[in-house]
């Protein structure tokens, strides 16, 4: 056989997998070039550039359409493969599975609602005086509060009894840093995790749920 025909194959199998989820690797495909710029930013910029484009207190009170658009448009710590990895495994899954108008009705939840219950929880703090008044200004950008959303909502795509294990994974991925040592940031990844999980209406008639059992049959010949 020609070498050259199983690399046709499997490059025409990645293109049809990138079609079929065309929010996710758009949204994918934004971030590794706003990543690339902050790169070539110098680091004292950069703070200050991203700190413009983020969801903290001044800049929800001042724009907050802008602020939860371009908030979702970086990723703070300039590290693209991670991201590219996750939204392959979760984002793309969702996508394909409710289609990219509910996916993304799910991202649009989760990343607004977790933030403003996050930010909330600062303000509340600031004037309570157990946050400094410099916490309003506090650099607040990335994807993860969407990301936790939509691994939450694909609790539903997996078939019982596979999917209470799968859950309790997942609350307990993002309830233990809330545990352990809680930040403001903690606190809206595990309400990102509760939208998504109230998200149940979305999945509804989107089709047979996965079961990985019959998955491995079916690998298995």
């Amino acid at each position: 056989m020609d070498p050259v025909i199983p690399l046709r194959r499997g490059l025409g199998a990645a293109a049809a997998y990138v079609r079929s989820a065309p929010g996710t690797y758009l949204w994918l495909a934004i971030l590794f070039v706003t990543t690339v710029a902050l790169h070539h930013m110098p680091p004292e910029f950069e703070k200050h550039f991203l700190r413009q484009r983020s969801t903290n207190l001044h800049a929800l009170s001042s724009n907050p359409l802008r602020a939860f658009i371009t908030s979702a448009m970086w990723i703070d710590g300039g590290h693209w493969l991670p991201y590219a990895a996750l939204y392959t495994v979760f984002h793309a899954q969702a996508e394909r599975w409710l289609g990219t108008a509910r996916w993304l009705a799910v991202c649009a939840a989760a990343h607004v609602l977790a933030t403003l219950a996050s930010e909330g929880a600062l303000l509340q703090a600031i004037r309570r005086g157990v946050a400094p008044l410099s916490a309003a200004d506090t650099l607040d950008i990335g994807v993860s509060y969407a990301l936790a959303g939509v691994v939450a909502v694909l609790t539903y795509r997996i078939a019982a009894p596979w999917r209470y294990a799968y859950l309790p994974v997942v609350l307990l991925v993002y309830a233990t840093p809330l545990a352990l040592n809680p930040t403001f940031t903690d606190f809206g990844h595990f309400i990102s995790v509760l939208i998504g999980l109230g998200c149940y209406p979305l999945t509804r008639s989107r089709g047979k749920a996965w079961n990985p059992k019959e998955t491995l049959a079916t690998l298995r010949g």
